[in-house]
C-alpha cells in the first residue's frame, strides 16, 4: 500500500494550489500562501475537506470521518465496527439516530451472542463519527448515543515465561519487535505502532512515547529508557529500517499487531492474549517486583495514581502487608 498523497502542489496564476484528478478532469484550488512549507502544511487538511463526501447519512459521515482520519489505526478498527453497523444505521440521516435506535442495536448483537465489550466498542465509533460531524458543521446536532455498560478489565496477565514463549512463537519479525517494545516499555498499542524513529535516543538509551508535535490528548504515553534486550532488537531493526516507524512491514507502517499477537498466543495456548495484555503484563511485574506504585504509574504514564492503586495494588507483596501488620495484638 502506497503512502504518496493523492494530490500534489502546483501553481495557478502564479499562487500555489493543490491539484489532482477525479478520473480525467483535474481539480485545482489555491492555498491562499505562497509559501511552500505552509502550502505543504495545508494540502492534507484542504483536500480532505474539498473530497469529503457531502451527504448527511451515517453512511456518509462515516466515509467522511474515516477519511480525516486516514493512517490511525482507529480506522482499520472501524472497518470492522462498521460491518457490524450498517445494516442497522447506514441508511439513517445522522441527526435521526435515536436511543430506540441504539437499544434495538444492542438487542440484536446480544442476539447474536455477541458480548457487551463488543458492543460498546461498535457504538462508540458511531458516537464519536457523530460528535465528529457536529464539530465539523455537517450535521447541526449529535443525538445521544445509548452503550451497554462498559465491562471491567480484564484481569488476564502473561508470565515471564510465557512472554519467552510467545516471542519464540512469533510468526514474523515485526510482531517479536511489538512484543519486545511492549513488554520493555508498557506502552499502549497505539503509542507503539505511532512510535518513530527519531523518538528514540540510542546515545541516551531513551524512548519518547508520545509525540511532541500531535497536539491530541493522548492517553499514558511516558518518556522510559531503553533495557538491553530491547537496544539490541531496536538496533537490528533500524538497520534494515525502510519507513520512519519503528513498526513496520513490508515498506510500510504497520496499522494493527492484535491479530499477529493472537496468533502467537494460540500456538502457546493463550488465545486471549492481546496488546494491551502486555502493558498489563508489565505493570503487573513491576508491582510485584516491589516497586512503588507512583513509580509505575509514572512508568505506565497514568495521570493519576489512583487507577494504578485500583488496577495493580493487589499484586504488590507489600501492600496489604502493611496493612495487617497494625492488627497484629
Amino acid at each position: 500500500m502506497s503512502n504518496e498523497p493523492e494530490w500534489t502542489i502546483t501553481k495557478l496564476r502564479g499562487e500555489l494550489c493543490i491539484s489532482w484528478y477525479e478520473r480525467d478532469i483535474r481539480r485545482r484550488y489555491r492555498l491562499g500562501t505562497n509559501d511552500p512549507k505552509e502550502a505543504a502544511r495545508r494540502a492534507p487538511a484542504r483536500y480532505a475537506e474539498l473530497t469529503r463526501p457531502k451527504g448527511s447519512t451515517v453512511k456518509d459521515l462515516w466515509a467522511a470521518y474515516c477519511l480525516d482520519k486516514a493512517g490511525r489505526s482507529v480506522v482499520t478498527t472501524m472497518g470492522y465496527t462498521w460491518k457490524a453497523l450498517a445494516p442497522f444505521f447506514a441508511d439513517k440521516e445522522g441527526e435521526a439516530v435515536t436511543l430506540a435506535d441504539c437499544r434495538a442495536y444492542t438487542a440484536a448483537r446480544r442476539k447474536d451472542n455477541k458480548k457487551d465489550g463488543s458492543i460498546h466498542t461498535e457504538l462508540g465509533h458511531l458516537r464519536s463519527v457523530l460528535v465528529w460531524a457536529r464539530k465539523q458543521r455537517l450535521i447541526a446536532f449529535a443525538p445521544d448515543i445509548e452503550r451497554p455498560a462498559k465491562p471491567d478489565p480484564k484481569e488476564g496477565y502473561l508470565t515471564r515465561p510465557e512472554i519467552t514463549q510467545l516471542l519464540a512463537a512469533a510468526n514474523s519479525a515485526h510482531v517479536k519487535l511489538a512484543i519486545q517494545l511492549m513488554i520493555a516499555t508498557g506502552a499502549r498499542v497505539g503509542a507503539a505502532l505511532q512510535l518513530t524513529w527519531d523518538r528514540v535516543d540510542f546515545d541516551r538509551r531513551m524512548i519518547q512515547l508520545r509525540n511532541p508535535f500531535d497536539k491530541a490528548h493522548r492517553k499514558g504515553r511516558a518518556t522510559v529508557p531503553i533495557i538491553d534486550g530491547l537496544l539490541a532488537a531496536l538496533q537490528e531493526a533500524q538497520e534494515g529500517a525502510l519507513t520512519p516507524y519503528v513498526l513496520e512491514w513490508a515498506g510500510d507502517k504497520i496499522l494493527s499487531i492484535k491479530k499477529g499477537i493472537k496468533t502467537a498466543g494460540t500456538k502457546i495456548g493463550r488465545p486471549d492474549a492481546s496488546p494491551h495484555m502486555l502493558r498489563h503484563s508489565a505493570a503487573v511485574w513491576l508491582v510485584e517486583d516491589g516497586h512503588s506504585m507512583e513509580a509505575v504509574a509514572q512508568f505506565l504514564g497514568h495521570s493519576n495514581t489512583a487507577m494504578t492503586y485500583r488496577v495493580y495494588a493487589r499484586y504488590s507483596p507489600e501492600y496489604l502487608r502493611k496493612l495487617t501488620a497494625s492488627l497484629e495484638l
